[in-house]
């Protein structure tokens, strides 16, 4: 007898297929494992060459520097670090809502916008990327670094950052993608899949999360793919930058 089939909806969860509907909670309880030492650890798997990235990708917002009034959504911003760059980029009416599923990464954001003397500037909310809890037009601009990824239905995120901007609104994700360099591509899954975790386990205390972490950047859609779901979810003029031999890319896109 052959199989019934199954209406169960699966997603990618590391290196395997997990339902849907338990993705979200598992990916919850990886962030709040590693929320406190986030950024620290950012800073040692990539070299310190993520700050280099998100400085790229806000000299592609490059938000107004007068008084002009200028909203800014950062999706899954979680501890406040590209939040802090646009406001200082930016002059008076830049206003940056830092949106994140986890609270607990939220409270590190606070915390950074609070000592960096930013909070007058900046709000926190607590969404899901796949249902944002604001009204359709909210914002002039829509950034999310490495978190698209970790969405359990991208191409619906994609949808729901389009819905909340205004017409002309741009947006801009930073995310992994594939390094396609001979002898560099090697050496890369060579790394990531040894030295993260084992830095993870040291700095963390558990390499666990720093696996997952790994392997949903292998399993995530190339450069080209992301962009035809960009399209697909109806933004316009979308092209991307491939930056550090394809370590990552920076996909941008309008809304018409």
């Amino acid at each position: 007898m052959a199989d019934r089939p199954s209406n169960r909806r699966m997603a990618p969860f590391g290196d395997a297929d997990v339902e849907a509907a338990e993705k979200q909670t598992m990916v919850n309880e990886v962030f709040a494992k590693v929320a406190s030492k986030y950024d620290q650890m950012n800073d040692l798997m990539s070299f310190g060459l993520h700050r280099l990235w998100k400085d790229d990708l806000v000299a592609m917002l490059n938000p107004p520097h007068g008084a002009r009034s200028f909203e800014v959504l950062d999706l899954a911003g979680g501890t406040g670090d590209v939040a802090g760059r646009i406001v200082k980029a930016g002059g008076a009416g830049v206003r940056v809502t830092i949106a994140d599923i986890s609270p607990a990464m939220l409270a590190e954001g606070r915390r950074r916008i609070a000592r960096e003397r930013l909070a007058q500037r900046c709000r926190f909310v607590v969404t899901n990327a796949e249902a944002l809890a604001f009204r359709n037009g909210t914002f002039d601009a829509l950034t999310v670094s490495f978190g698209i990824r970790n969405v359990t239905d991208i191409g619906q995120a994609l949808s729901e950052a389009r819905r909340v901007l205004r017409p002309g609104g741009r947006f801009l994700c930073l995310e992994f993608s594939r390094v396609d360099v001979p002898g560099v591509e090697t050496l890369y899954d060579l790394y990531s899949l040894t030295t993260i975790p084992a830095l993870g386990k040291i700095i963390t205390g558990d390499g666990q999360p720093y696996r997952y972490l790994v392997e949903s950047i292998r399993r995530f859609p190339d450069a080209p793919s992301l962009a035809r779901k960009m399209e697909e979810a109806g933004f316009s003029q979308v092209g991307f930058r491939i930056l550090s031999a394809g370590v990552v890319a920076i996909h941008s896109g309008w809304r018409t």
